[in-house]
């Protein structure tokens, strides 16, 4: 299916509104039934018709169908964030007694899912190191119901072999849920490589704007309808028609926003690769990278986030670098219009600062769209700074 007629025309049944080019926000809490007959229907199968925004909304649909398509999967949710996303999925799919197998540090709601709420309901995880596929078949167990990834991770960019990975997972009757945030469906379809579960946080490329907080899963039709009966309207985690809005608005750029972030991270690893000041770059799509040649397999491409590390002899160098920045934001998140940067000392109080721990020398830097000069420029002036 064409990324052009997904993002401008799929779900848009125009000439039901008006023919309005932007489809509209239907912002109701309910839906009005004409007979008592279609009221019961969708009361035995809320999946088919809309009862109550906390479900199904129009608007949302739109939002879904887009999705689903760009993932090239069959059915799609969306959620009020990624880490509800990342609840739902997991949760509709295991039982106390379960075992679940997840890439070394996820992202931290995953992680506090696996280590905090999850072991009061006897479900245990193990963690390993995803870049080696044997890691996986070798922490599998008897009751493993999921392997959780997570590629690029979002910090130390570590890839997992998804076509490998699903393999395995099938072979052994086990579900996979892939976290792919960090490429959006443009650079990666982890569907397309036998993943169960695609999930991603649409705050960040989807949205594109930094203004909008949400989440996505997309799999089979019966595996979505199967989340949606059980966590996603349970805990009410569906995302509001205005939210689903803004996100069919943010796929309309998504493509040229994505080239531009591309273009402009090429030239700002190329100033970072060549500064003195600058110890290490870590990013898939350099040639440096250990797994260069799985990300150019199962990516499409690499754009926006990358990690480094600065030749520092004390914390207070890197605090210096990060407080000097004049445009670069000091924020989380990644995705939107604006560059932003985050420290790995600010997980850290200060007196736990230790400069040979190379994980509080790493910095997060996410290239945004603004004028790659401007962007680099900014970061030259304040690494002349320490």
């Amino acid at each position: 299916m064409d990324i052009s007629y997904i993002i401008n025309e799929l779900g848009e049944e125009r000439e039901k509104y008006f023919n309005a080019v932007a489809p509209p926000i239907i912002q109701t809490s309910n839906f009005v039934f004409n007979t008592v007959d279609d009221m019961r229907r969708l009361f035995e199968d809320e999946y088919t018709g809309y009862i109550y925004t906390r479900g199904l909304n129009p608007t949302v649909d739109i939002l879904r169908k887009k999705l689903a398509a760009l993932d090239e999967a069959e059915d799609c949710l969306v959620f009020n964030s990624g880490s509800s996303a990342i609840y739902a999925s997991v949760m509709a799919n295991i039982k106390s007694g379960d075992h679940i197998v997840s890439v070394n540090k996820p992202y931290t709601w995953a992680q506090k899912l696996f280590n905090n709420i999850l072991p009061n309901f006897g479900v245990t995880t193990t963690y390993v190191n995803g870049t080696a596929v044997e890691n996986f078949e070798k922490a599998i167990q008897p009751n493993t119901t999921i392997i959780y990834l997570e590629t690029p991770n979002s910090w130390y960019l570590d890839l997992q072999d998804l076509r490998a990975i699903a393999a395995i997972a099938k072979s052994k009757g086990i579900l996979t849920i892939c976290d792919n945030s960090y490429c959006s469906p443009l650079y990666q379809k982890p569907i397309t490589m036998g993943i169960d579960i695609a999930l991603q946080s649409a705050t960040k490329y989807i949205g594109g704007h930094s203004d909008v907080v949400a989440g996505v899963l997309t799999g089979t039709t019966a595996m979505m309808k199967k989340i949606f009966e059980t966590e996603f309207c349970t805990a009410g985690t569906g995302i509001s028609p205005f939210n689903a809005w803004l996100l069919i608005r943010g796929l309309r750029t998504l493509p040229v926003r994505l080239q531009q972030i591309t273009a402009n991270t090429g030239k700002v690893l190329a100033f970072l690769q060549q500064h003195e000041k600058v110890e290490e770059i870590i990013f898939p799509f350099d040639k440096s990278f250990p797994q260069y040649e799985l990300a150019k397999k199962q990516m499409g491409g690499a754009c926006g986030l990358l990690s480094f590390h600065l030749k520092v002899k004390k914390i207070e160098d890197i605090v210096t670098f990060c407080e000097n920045l004049k445009h670069i934001l000091m924020a989380v998140s990644w995705g939107g219009y604006e560059s932003l940067i985050i420290p790995g000392c600010a997980s850290v109080q200060e007196q736990d600062y230790d400069i040979n721990k190379k994980s509080q020398r790493m910095l997060r830097l996410y290239v945004g769209q603004e004028e790659p000069e401007y962007i680099i420029n900014d970061l030259q002036q304040a690494l002349n700074i320490i």
